[in-house]
């Protein structure tokens, strides 16, 4: 009885001397942000936001009710005493903050309150079905979304929405609650809610055959409210933290003003007026005029060379004005095309005297999962009217754990999604990726846009019932694609593979050889190894100046520069050979008069093709084709396989122009069933306790062992989430020492000993351009010899010795002489 009344003393005191239930204090002047404040505050954005598909009301439910929990004793000693608002010495109910972080459970009473209001509506379990997926995006706010079956087949959800009320404290916080705030989550989780997703739920799956797209779109749907909640909480807490930034947020967008700039862009650009500047106007004019048409999914095939950044620019603008888009979204492979494609669009659309920037590029891999105070203010929710992203990036905001990616998956809808260089779609995502763009062109007003000059057959599928893009017949937005290659070919493609290879002294003597006749060369390679070898072969026959390496080992800003030397002295009629990984062959604007390829994936060889007389300037050039004697690929299943099915069309059109559409369709079709067992994202055992698919995790779930469990959502969300990786073998960036890198190292070192957001945040988004992606098997080397080190313990942002960088290959896992590492 005596411990009972000290702690309702405690809990009495606690009150009148706060006077209100604390969400946030801010770190500057203290000031305190109030529960019902935040709640209210976070409900009108989820509200806001939810709306795009169609259910404001359900969005402002579970942003009333998100942080429910903070009402709790429990949690309010432990804000107090971490933002010393309690005396450890004076004041009862102090707790030792740091030690209880992440431990108090605010997220859980929310979500149980929601199903307790919702579960009981509707004969056929309506109302448990939406008190499912908002209790779910409630518990899960702080997690990702969690697995409403485990692996094992536990039921996930119960576990969670039924955890006692000693840990959930949703008595307690339904006894302290401000009234207005229950009296407005009593209003709107009524049978009208339900109903109005059951509608919404009913036209999601409607007309869909197959149970396992139907289970996606549903998972996905609670995925995308989910969004909604994470961005809107997220938003709220930011901008509390920091007020001045609210003012940057949602700026109304005049698509007339950036329409206006681009076309007198053109109109100047018709001087030069070319036999190759006439087609790409003849494109250009094409999508402007198909800009008008419907919303939907489209393909914009173009060969290389044929304008598609303009072009595709051209259409994304005309049509996000016709339909009141807010956005425009470019989706590409490569930081280095991004770098590329932002300066070109920026300087169309941007003046000087513009109040907000119409471009964001974000490519960042420094920031870490973990949600502090730094990357929260760092992050981005692609709040702009044009964004540049990677594929990565995309699929990771589609697919992944956590929270930091899925609260820019809102921002998709109402929007046009340019995707660049389709076919470097990762294999294992296809269906996962048709499933989520076919959702997102029906159900969100979102626009889609595949370009390439060797258009993958993502509506042709060999097994259609696991998801394919559904594209008409009339959004191919170039009717007549084999006269558009036979008007824009320039090049012949010389198959010179032979059975027993070629030697890297033999690869040299050719590269050497076209370089003297032809004045400049490149050659692709497979491997940083061999573009590595062959620089070094040559270094002895060429002069420097003349002579360039390019790899992924290099950061952006290096290979920049490297570009523009080339280019320059390309213009200028200067000898160049360069030697050069995949990086250069999607969507670089550079021409050689002559190239060299390795082997690789016929799509692969055509983009080569596009660095090779590109701007038609000669009367005939040639892509050579070969293949080494001694080449480490079999880990690179990509290029293996594509390595085999080129094969198999150069044995079958000896005679025909081997890049022609037809033939590429051809390759595709080969290329796509010989996959197409792991286009749904298998999974092993190791990773999920048994083999199955990501697919089937976040569908129906039909291999778990407890799938029989009284569940509507019946999806592993979060061990889907922890199991997906954009990429085959996740990358850890790292902050090179080349030029202002090292300048923006000493200046991030500064800021973490005394954090200051605004400084941190910029200093972050310019060095993404002095960032090297390191795979696992060198991250560790680097480790094992201390040449990386955390700017700041626990932020996960990394910095390298200079000792490792070197002027000619970039990032090295060993140390490099004085000389390589002289880069300033």
């Amino acid at each position: 009885m005596l411990e009972a009344f000290s702690d309702n003393f405690i809990n009495q005191y606690q009150m009148i001397k706060s006077q209100s239930y604390i969400a946030h204090v801010r770190k500057t002047d203290k000031q305190q942000q109030t529960v019902a404040v935040h709640l209210q505050e976070v409900a009108e954005i989820a509200k806001t936001l939810a709306a795009k598909i169609n259910v404001p009301e359900a969005g402002e439910l579970i942003g009333l009710l998100h942080d429910f929990g903070k009402y709790s004793a429990s949690f309010q000693n432990y804000i107090q005493s971490g933002t010393g608002l309690l005396n450890p010495d004076m004041d009862a109910g102090y707790v030792d903050a740091v030690a209880l972080k992440g431990k108090i459970d605010h997220s859980t009473a929310g979500g149980q309150l929601i199903w307790e209001m919702l579960a009981k509506y509707g004969k056929n379990g309506e109302g448990r079905l939406c008190g499912q997926i908002l209790a779910l995006c409630i518990a899960s706010h702080h997690s990702g979304l969690i697995d409403c079956l485990t692996p094992d087949g536990i039921n996930g959800f119960k576990k969670r929405i039924e955890k006692d009320d000693d840990n959930s404290h949703l008595a307690e916080c339904k006894q302290n609650a401000d009234v207005h705030i229950k009296e407005k989550a009593q209003h709107l989780a009524d049978k009208q809610l339900v109903s109005a997703m059951r509608g919404e739920l009913k036209v999601l799956i409607g007309g869909i055959q197959h149970e396992q797209i139907k289970s996606f779109y549903i998972g996905f749907w609670t995925r995308f409210l989910f969004s909604c909640l994470i961005d809107a909480d997220r938003i709220n807490s930011a901008d509390f933290e920091r007020p001045q930034q609210a003012a940057y947020r949602n700026k109304a967008v005049s698509w007339d003003i950036a329409i206006n700039r681009l076309e007198l862009f053109l109109t100047e650009q018709q001087v030069h007026d070319t036999p190759i500047n006439t087609i790409r106007r003849t494109i250009s004019d094409t999508c402007k005029n198909r800009a008008q048409d419907a919303q939907g999914i489209y393909t914009l095939t173009v060969p290389t060379g044929g304008g598609k950044t303009y072009a595709s620019l051209r259409y994304a603008l005309h049509h996000a004005k016709t339909h009141g888009l807010e956005r425009i979204i470019y989706v590409i492979p490569y930081t280095s095309i991004i770098e590329q494609n932002a300066e070109a669009i920026r300087k169309v659309v941007e003046q000087e005297g513009d109040q907000y920037p119409w471009v964001l590029e974000h490519h960042s891999n420094l920031e870490p999962e973990n949600q502090t105070w730094h990357s929260k203010l760092a992050a981005e929710n692609w709040d702009a009217p044009i964004v540049l992203t990677t594929m990565v990036q995309f699929l990771e905001t589609l697919f992944s754990g956590g929270t930091r990616g899925v609260r820019r998956l809102h921002q998709l809808a109402n929007s046009v999604i340019i995707f660049d260089e389709i076919q470097t779609l990762p294999i294992n995502c296809t269906h996962l990726f048709c499933n989520a763009l076919n959702f997102l062109s029906a159900h969100t007003k979102t626009t889609a846009v595949l370009c390439t000059a060797t258009q993958p057959l993502l509506d042709q599928l060999k097994s259609p019932e696991k998801g394919q893009l559904l594209i008409p017949e009339k959004n191919h937005l170039i009717e007549d694609v084999r006269q558009l290659f036979d008007q824009l070919k320039r090049v012949e493609i010389s198959n010179k593979t032979k059975s027993e290879g070629w030697s890297e002294e033999e690869i040299a003597e050719l590269a050497l050889s076209k370089f003297k006749v032809k004045g400049n060369c490149l050659v692709i390679v497979n491997t940083k190894a061999w573009a590595q070898a062959l620089y070094v072969k040559c270094s002895d026959s060429v002069d420097r100046e003349s002579l360039f390496h390019l790899s992924t080992n290099q950061c952006s800003a290096h290979r920049n520069e490297l570009f523009h030397r080339m280019r320059a002295r390309l213009g200028a009629k200067l000898p160049v050979l360069c030697f050069s990984t995949q990086l250069i062959e999607a969507g670089v604007d550079i021409d050689f008069a002559s190239v060299i390829r390795f082997l690789a994936g016929l799509d692969s060889i055509a983009q080569a093709a596009g660095r090779c007389n590109r701007n038609g300037r000669l009367d005939t050039a040639t892509v050579h084709v070969v293949n080494p004697t001694q080449e480490t690929i079999d880990q690179l299943v990509d290029i293996k396989v594509g390595c085999d099915k080129t094969k198999r069309v150069f044995s079958e059109v000896k005679d025909k122009a081997l890049l022609d559409p037809e033939n590429m369709e051809l390759y595709f079709k080969y290329y796509f069933y010989e996959r197409a067992d792991q286009m749904a994202y298998p999974l092993t055992a190791k990773e999920v306790g048994r083999d199955d698919t990501l697919l089937n995790l976040l569908s129906d779930n039909k291999f778990n062992t407890g799938a029989n469990a009284a569940l509507h959502l019946k999806q592993s969300f979060m061990t889907a989430g922890n199991a997906f990786k954009a990429i085959d073998a996740p990358t850890q960036s790292v902050i090179v020492p080349y030029q202002q890198g090292k300048q923006l190292i000493t200046e991030l070192c500064g800021i973490a000993k005394e954090f200051d957001a605004a400084s941190y945040y910029t200093c972050l988004k310019q060095a993404q351009k002095y960032s090297v992606n390191v795979f696992p098997n060198v991250w560790k080397k680097l480790r094992e010899q201390n040449a990386v080190y955390e700017i700041q313990p626990g932020e996960g942002v990394y910095c390298l010795d200079e000792r490792y960088y070197s002027k000619e290959f970039g990032l090295s896992s060993e140390l490099v002489s004085k000389a390589e590492a002289d880069i300033l």
